[in-house]
């Protein structure tokens, strides 16, 4: 690929990487020509890495878990020593569903220890050398709640908003020192996080009844919004949160 919309000889940092929506990502940045750097919490990243590399990437994966935030500092300083990365993508997430009088508060800390914590701490210290040579593309995954409330899942609601909130933040930091911040909200997509909705007939006919494109998304659906961002494309886009949901929010 070539243009404004290609990101040979960048490296991209994909968390949450292993399967659906991070896999997808992953693979899309890799078919517009960056090299990967793929975290999770375990090394089992062997189907993502094949898909990289068939996509045209290279692939390395760095174990790391985001719901113990006391390793990520040490960690991201010891790989960015000897590596550079060019594109930050926050894409990993917990959720809890629970009504919030039912929550216990070791689950909502999970929640927002891992959505929004482990966030900003990548954000500040990758987008930290970003910022210092002038460059880079910092991409976080918001959510549909980060604009609304959601049924059961207050932690999740509250964590997103807070991400959408942060980006923006960021943005303005980081934006008069070559480094743009933005987010890709997702509707409801077909993942392990929404099997639940879409095992349960009654809601997941009231979800599908208001997405104007009639179906759910798929993980894949979300790639080349990611891929926009990272690139050269969106660089005079910053602090935006990019809805990519069916046109749920239209109605």
């Amino acid at each position: 690929m070539s243009g404004p919309f290609s990101l040979q000889g960048h490296t991209a940092l994909v968390t949450g990487a292993r399967s659906g929506i991070g896999r997808a990502l992953a693979v899309g940045l890799a078919e517009a020509g960056a090299d990967l750097v793929l975290v999770g919490r375990t090394g089992s990243m062997e189907e993502t890495e094949k898909a990289v590399r068939d996509a045209g990437g290279s692939a390395e994966t760095l174990v790391l878990d985001l719901a113990e935030p006391s390793g990520i500092p040490s960690a991201v300083r010891a790989l960015l020593a000897r590596r550079r990365i060019d594109i930050l993508v926050n894409n990993a997430g917990a959720i809890h569903r629970a009504p919030a009088e039912y929550t216990e508060y070791e689950d909502w800390r999970i929640v927002l220890t891992t959505n929004l914590d482990a966030v900003f701490l990548l954000c500040r210290e990758i987008g930290a050398q970003m910022a210092d040579r002038g460059s880079g593309k910092i991409v976080n995954i918001a959510s549909l709640l980060s604009f609304q409330g959601g049924l059961g899942v207050s932690s999740y609601a509250a964590s997103k908003h807070a991400v959408a909130g942060l980006t923006k933040a960021l943005a303005t930091e980081w934006g008069p020192r070559g480094v743009q911040v933005n987010a890709v909200a997702p509707g409801y997509v077909a993942t392990g996080f929404t099997r639940s909705l879409r095992e349960d007939g009654e809601r997941h006919a009231e979800i599908l009844g208001r997405i104007p494109a009639g179906r759910w998304g798929t993980p894949e659906d979300l790639a080349g919004s990611v891929v926009f961002l990272a690139s050269s494309a969106a660089d005079y886009v910053n602090g935006h949160v990019l809805v990519v949901d069916g046109g749920w929010m239209a109605r």
